[in-house]
């Protein structure tokens, strides 16, 4: 058997016993994300540990980027009963808009390790270029 201290977390328990609900009804939904900038694309790290692979969805609309996913709970036999439940379970999501200057048809996606990472190409017309001078070199002469 597992001890814990924390009194609020035991009242979350007795709560969630009481009214016969999941072990995630009380917590809020998060996705923790890193945004970085890598050479001429955009990388978006998500941890998602626990979460299958089908069970992410990745939508883009516009300049809208959403991501979803569902840590579904372990298979119990039904002479397991639970001790300790403090991983959240459910849906998670979070939205982001993306800049115009990113190439959203290219959107490319790893998952690996608990970590989905997503890599954006920055759009050509957004890239720096030259602009090349027309016209001729020569100067109208102004005679005196």
């Amino acid at each position: 058997m597992l001890m814990r201290t924390d009194p609020f977390r035991e009242m979350d328990r007795i709560v969630q016993q009481l009214s016969g609900t999941s072990g995630t009804w009380s917590r809020p939904s998060t996705m923790p994300m890193d945004a970085y900038r890598e050479g001429e694309q955009y990388v978006i790290a998500l941890d998602l540990p626990g979460v299958a692979k089908d069970a992410i969805d990745i939508d883009v609309e516009r300049n809208m980027l959403t991501v979803k996913a569902e840590r579904r709970p372990v298979a119990k036999a039904d002479d397991v009963h639970m001790e300790l439940s403090e991983r959240p379970l459910g849906v998670f999501s979070r939205q982001l808009v993306l800049a115009d200057t990113l190439d959203t048809e290219r959107i490319t996606a790893d998952y690996e390790a608990g970590v989905l990472t997503l890599r954006i190409p920055i759009a050509e017309r957004a890239k720096p270029r030259k602009i090349s001078i027309g016209g001729t070199n020569d100067h109208p002469q102004i005679s005196g």
